[in-house]
């Protein structure tokens, strides 16, 4: 579990230590907000493409080949990203790092679902949940520490002895919990969720340069729809689908999905977010940036798992009402940024957001998953985290849409009837930029309220039996 552990702990860093680093790179590689969010939207796009497979992968494979392998293409992509020269290369290696780092945390859950019994997951979980939640969190004050003495390249340079030393640990201590099956991949599938994913993060992502209606946006994301809607029919009719659709006629891991993709776009949107009003329209150092977000990564690591020791004693309804009501009203308070916000402010709701989030992601996540059979465990982990990765990318993608697009907006409001000789542009633009913002955060205040409203409805259930007739081939031993 520790190896595991610290394998999560590494993967999930990378999907925010970029975040600080955006403006930076903006200027490095002279590229525009919307292109540079790529190495954040392009990283968990990779891992929701991916974690899919993982369902076939951890029934194919045994734990200890399928996290030398992922820690091993994790580790390429470090030294790649660490010596990229041009804007393409870095986006390649974080991408070849997604795709390693896509496959640990569906077998970290699969690990922690056979290993113990229902009734002491949520702590288990709970440390899984300092994986998820505070590393992420802990990312942009790592990364802006770095910046403020040392080159953007020197993340990835401390990035590849930690990660080499994870996969020398694996290789010497790890142990397998599960038997290999002799299974068919179905490749169709594969492609299909591979064109649905793609197509629809690009169209998301093009319409904050480009617009809604513009036909290349609008061929995207039809395109992505329509491959989804078949990758979906193919997963029904077929007798060995590549992901089983089955999970959702439970109705507890259906809610407790639904709720997981609005906590995942409130959660990543502010990582992307408030770096940019921080450092491009305030101009605080990219270490006053990390530095404000270090409480609350602290006191997320604290209670995640306290919180999990919770979930086995109360369930998960109320933690997750409690935890999403603090978020939403943390949240509230950068609907009404300014130029002149104070830094104690921002630290104060920034850290109240962590201490909400703490308290339900873990918790509902496992609530879900309890209620399968230990013949969709694959499955349901493997869903659970395709959809929580693609709604965390699509949702940051969404926002930053949106505050690029509202921004265009307030811009020309500002300047309308405006005699430029009494006002630079430049104030101007951040003028805009940071009502561009405020909009997007009443954007997450709106999905956090949607996300408490169905947290109502949350329930303890016991674990569902075996389905009748389900087929389970004989394993067989490597």
């Amino acid at each position: 579990m520790l190896i595991l552990i610290l394998g999560a702990f590494l993967s999930t860093l990378n999907q925010t230590i970029m975040s600080v680093a955006i403006p930076k790179l903006m200027n490095a590689f002279t590229i525009s907000a919307a292109t540079a969010q790529w190495l954040t939207t392009g990283y968990m796009l990779v891992n929701g493409i991916l974690i899919p497979i993982t369902a076939y992968l951890m029934r194919r494979f045994t734990t200890r080949q399928l996290f030398l392998t992922s820690m091993s293409i994790f580790l390429a992509g470090t030294v790649i990203s660490a010596f990229a020269a041009v804007f393409p290369v870095l986006l390649t290696g974080r991408l070849i790092q997604a795709a390693g780092a896509g496959m640990i945390m569906p077998l970290l859950t699969q690990v922690v679902l056979t290993m113990y019994p229902k009734e002491k997951r949520g702590a288990a979980m709970g440390m899984v949940g300092f994986a998820v939640i505070f590393a992420p969190a802990l990312g942009p004050t790592i990364a802006g520490y770095i910046l403020e003495a040392y080159s953007w390249k020197a993340i990835f340079y401390g990035m590849i002895p930690l990660a080499a030393i994870v996969v020398i640990a694996g290789f010497i201590y790890l142990k397998n919990v599960s038997e290999p099956i002799k299974l068919k991949i179905d490749t169709f599938s594969v492609i299909l969720s591979t064109i649905g994913f793609g197509t629809l993060l690009y169209g998301f992502s093009l319409a904050g340069n480009k617009g809604w209606s513009n036909g290349e946006v609008l061929v995207s994301i039809s395109v992505g729809i329509i491959a989804l809607g078949i990758f979906i029919w193919r997963q029904l009719s077929s007798a060995s689908p590549l992901l089983d659709l089955n999970v959702f006629k439970f109705n507890m891991y259906s809610l407790t999905t639904v709720i997981n993709i609005a906590v995942t776009m409130v959660m990543y949107a502010d990582m992307i977010l408030l770096p940019l009003y921080l450092q491009n329209a305030r101009g605080f150092t990219a270490l006053e940036a990390g530095f404000l977000l270090l409480p609350g990564a602290l006191i997320m690591g604290f209670l995640m798992p306290v919180t999990g020791k919770w979930f086995d004693r109360f369930g998960a309804k109320w933690l997750a009402i409690i935890g999403l009501s603090i978020t939403i009203i943390t949240t509230a308070g950068f609907v009404q940024l300014t130029d002149s916000t104070s830094y104690l402010f921002l630290l104060i709701m920034s850290t109240g957001r962590r201490i909400g989030m703490a308290l339900l992601m873990m918790p509902v996540q496992t609530a879900g998953l309890n209620q399968l059979p230990s013949s969709l465990h694959a499955h349901g982990t493997a869903i659970s985290n395709t959809i929580r990765q693609v709604s965390g990318a699509i949702g940051t993608s969404l926002l930053v849409t949106i505050m690029t697009a509202r921004t265009k907006v307030h811009l020309n409001e500002l300047t309308s009837g405006v005699d430029m000789k009494d006002i630079s542009q430049a104030h101007l633009m951040m003028e805009a930029s940071i009502q561009g913002i405020n909009d997007a955060y009443l954007v997450i205040v709106g999905i956090g309220i949607v996300g408490v409203l169905l947290s109502l409805f949350i329930k303890r259930t016991e674990t569902s039996p075996e389905r009748v007739g389900d087929v389970k081939p004989v394993p067989h031993r490597s």
